[in-house]
């Protein structure tokens, strides 16, 4: 049987030319949904919608597509288990072996000026998510991809590891993904912690939180710089309870505060 890869992107960046290489280079089959498998079929590949595979229909607006158990099903489907096997079989379930997602627009529409909450919150991708955090956490038997910048170097897997992408590859890929929803959600939650609009959700501005200021960090051109930091009144500031800061690494640094503990300037 040909393999399954699961496409569903927001950023369409090189879907394409990865979808025709599944295909035509490496035999899989290829089911998607939305504007994915539209842009897909408009390039004239072969592509099954998720409601025609699922035998459900997206509902709610398209709030609802993939959320179902032939999908999460073959995703999280242990391949070594009897009794995954044949649960799959008694569902008419295919295992997924890839997994290609990424994530509704939110930060990129929380940056344009006058967005409302509501607006914001119709950016909150919920499936996405799911597939990304099933398939990580599966990644011992599919593979998972959250970024253009990986598709290159499966496609490369593929022609130097028989078809079958290494087990220390699909961790990679299973840890970015991981990194890549967390970092997703510390948006959002910091995002709503501190624009609540009173009474948007029937609780009114419970903290004072006050929506026209947001704590920002501005990294410095080089480490020997301290970043600096905008002033903040108390009540701006969501609490530490709320938010959660990520840095990318700028450069390690030979040893923490004691000498046996690793430190990095971020």
């Amino acid at each position: 049987m040909a393999r399954l890869a699961l496409l569903s992107v927001s950023d369409k960046t090189g879907i394409i030319e990865l979808a025709r290489t599944l295909v035509e280079e490496f035999q899989f089959d290829l089911i998607s949904s939305g504007g994915t498998a539209k842009a897909l079929q408009g390039a004239g590949l072969p592509v099954t919608k998720v409601s025609d595979y699922t035998g459900h229909p997206e509902i709610l607006g398209g709030r609802v597509k993939t959320l179902h158990p032939r999908i999460h099903g073959g995703i999280l489907a242990r391949r070594d288990i009897p009794q995954d096997i044949t649960d799959m079989e008694n569902n008419s379930i295919r295992p997924i072996d890839l997994v290609v997602v990424n994530l509704y627009p939110f930060e990129e529409t929380i940056a344009k000026p006058n967005v409302t909450v509501a607006e914001a919150i119709e950016q909150i991708d919920i499936g996405g998510p799911a597939m990304l955090r099933a398939a990580a956490k599966n990644y011992p038997h599919l593979t998972v991809l959250c970024n253009p910048n990986q598709y290159q170097a499966y496609l490369a897997q593929l022609r130097q590891q028989s078809n079958s992408p290494t087990i220390e590859f699909r961790q990679t890929c299973a840890i970015e993904a991981f990194s890549h929803t967390a970092t997703y959600d510390s948006a959002i939650a910091t995002y709503l912690s501190t624009r609540v609009e009173s009474g948007f959700f029937g609780v009114g501005n419970r903290e004072n939180i006050t929506p026209s200021v947001t704590p920002s960090v501005t990294p410095s051109a080089a480490p020997s710089a301290a970043p600096s930091v905008t002033s903040v009144t108390p009540s701006a500031a969501p609490s530490a309870a709320q938010s959660s800061l990520f840095a990318k690494k700028i450069q390690p640094l030979t040893h923490g505060e004691n000498p046996h503990q690793p430190a990095a300037w971020q």
